[in-house]
């Protein structure tokens, strides 16, 4: 995948970056995986914003993904890769040899006509889904479980990739894409390859318009407010926020400050923290 860049013929221009869909095949959605996605801008059941900055945006639908895999034995052949507005990856819709259609994730170098499995028994070729404890050690994956038959829940955006670093006792080390290295059971499922869109991260919005379009609304710096509106507020002209530190509307620490807990169950997992030098 590559960016398009655009001549600077306005100030929005100059630096806009968008995605090239180099990768995008098919461009309209299968309509049986559609479904409503309702928009709650930052409110919860009450009505309240617990999530600032959120609303407006356009309209989408949720594409439905197969996260689960649990067709096992079947060959399933790519009928395209699409855009989806929900994330960052882009998705593939295959087809089972029984007709079913479906959603996964779709790795870099997947195209279409391509022929993807699930199970031990496949091989080690990109888009196939199998049981950690039969991927050999050293291999590129995406798409973990944490839990067998769950479905995946880690290394699912944009570029992201994992590394099957060791196996023993049950239980797999996998580093993973910020640096931290985890156990996972052997009996979880992964896919082998690096998700697609390798290059999200290099896009530029250019235009305070896209923000919009993507639901993000306007943040206002707290040391333009009132000091009754945020602790960074009040003073004389431009003032400096006035504490050690900067701190959120409800002054908690902004900067450094850690919120995992540190009684986590799952802390026990971490074999390395990717806080480690």
């Amino acid at each position: 995948m590559a960016t398009k860049k655009f001549s600077p013929t306005s100030p929005a221009r100059r630096h806009m970056a968008v995605p090239s869909f180099d990768e995008v095949t098919k461009f309209s959605p299968e309509k049986s995986l559609l479904t409503v996605l309702k928009k709650n801008s930052g409110r919860n059941s009450y009505g309240r914003i617990t999530v600032r900055h959120h609303g407006g945006g356009n309209k989408k639908k949720y594409r439905i993904i197969d996260f689960r895999r649990a067709t096992v034995g079947m060959p399933a052949t790519v009928i395209g890769v699409e855009y989806d507005p929900n994330r960052t990856a882009y998705i593939a819709l295959i087809q089972y040899e029984n007709g079913v259609k479906s959603y996964i994730v779709a790795p870099t170098g997947l195209k279409d006509g391509d022929v993807v499995y699930t199970g031990a028994g496949s091989d080690i070729k990109i888009g196939n889904t199998m049981p950690i404890s039969a991927i050999p050690v050293g291999t590129i994956i995406h798409n973990i479980e944490l839990y067998p038959g769950k479905g995946a829940q880690l290394v699912r955006s944009a570029g992201a990739a994992a590394q099957l670093m060791a196996k023993e006792n049950g239980m797999a080390q996998v580093r993973l894409p910020s640096g931290e290295v985890r156990l996972v059971r052997l009996d979880c499922n992964a896919t082998i390859g690096t998700v697609s869109n390798i290059e999200h991260d290099t896009v530029k919005l250019g235009k305070a318009g896209k923000t919009r379009h993507l639901g993000i609304r306007p943040t206002v710096r707290g040391s333009v407010m009132n000091p009754c509106d945020h602790p960074h507020g009040g003073g004389e002209g431009k003032s400096p926020v006035g504490r050690p530190s900067p701190v959120t509307p409800w002054g908690k620490p902004a900067l450094g400050y850690k919120t995992r807990n540190k009684k986590a169950r799952t802390n026990k997992f971490i074999v390395k923290s990717r806080h480690a030098n």
